[in-house]
């Protein structure tokens, strides 16, 4: 079954129809995307990006106290752009679906992409909701502690984990940054693997995402769930535990797409 999607006065495109899928299909895409980590291991790469921005970051943020409150915030907002952030890994696990050389040169193929203009303007949507945000999440901490001066860094997470401000930081905070978050799972569950695997447009890509989305509404909660944990767990012991999740849950992401995209 299949509809239209209105694109352009002379387009005629049509979303695929996707499939129904259990919370059972999740573990399996993840089972996938965990072999295939282990078959092309791609931790060095992201240690190579997390550790350099991660630690001018926190750094930067130690020694400039304006700096403090968009912490967590631009770390949180990584999740919003990890669908783009993963497009050479979506590459990798499909040469290695259809048995090509996966060497990580090949990663970079996807620049090659009849769709890469496409993936440029979906990647430019999710960066400007990650800096819509940024500065959504700004706003709500200066409404609630006002445009005072910068507080040293052991006094600011005094004020954020000891006073019924701090609390009220946190749950407003995160209720909106779940928000963000379901915004962005609905348009890239599925789109940006959609646009390395097919030569369609962003307006197809997203609108069969969504559509994936409505016919499977638990396991895609579930997943974004299973994403958002991950993240923070591996976000935990000083961001290592992210060379090894980032990859994984970017090759899963793209069994996931297999399963539900026909």
């Amino acid at each position: 079954m299949v509809f239209h999607v209105i694109s352009g006065p002379n387009d005629d495109v049509h979303v695929p129809a996707v499939r129904k899928i259990t919370v059972g299909d999740l573990w399996q895409a993840l089972a996938r995307g965990l072999e295939d980590f282990r078959e092309m291991p791609s931790h060095l790469p992201f240690l190579i990006i997390i550790y350099p921005v991660m630690g001018l970051l926190l750094g930067r943020a130690t020694y400039d106290n304006n700096l403090m409150p968009l912490v967590y915030p631009l770390i949180t907002g990584f999740a919003l752009i990890g669908p783009f952030a993963a497009i050479g890994l979506y590459e990798m696990s499909k040469r290695r679906e259809q048995g090509l050389d996966t060497s990580w040169k090949h990663a970079f193929d996807v620049l090659r992409s009849p769709s890469i203009w496409a993936i440029g303007a979906l990647a430019v949507a999710l960066m400007a909701i990650f800096f819509v945000w940024v500065t959504t999440a700004h706003a709500i901490y200066q409404s609630i502690f006002g445009i005072d001066a910068p507080k040293p860094m052991n006094e600011f997470f005094a004020t954020i984990l000891g006073t019924p401000e701090g609390l009220r930081l946190i749950v407003i905070g995160n209720i909106v940054g779940l928000g963000f978050a379901l915004v962005v799972l609905l348009l890239s569950a599925v789109s940006f693997p959609m646009l390395v695997d097919r030569d369609v447009g962003a307006a197809v890509a997203v609108a069969t995402s969504i559509k994936a989305a409505l016919v499977n509404p638990i396991p895609i909660l579930v997943w974004g769930l299973v994403v958002a944990i991950s993240l923070l767990a591996g976000a935990l012991p000083l961001f290592v535990g992210l060379a090894v999740v980032l990859p994984v849950l970017g090759h899963a992401t793209w069994h996931l797409y297999r399963k539900l995209v026909v």
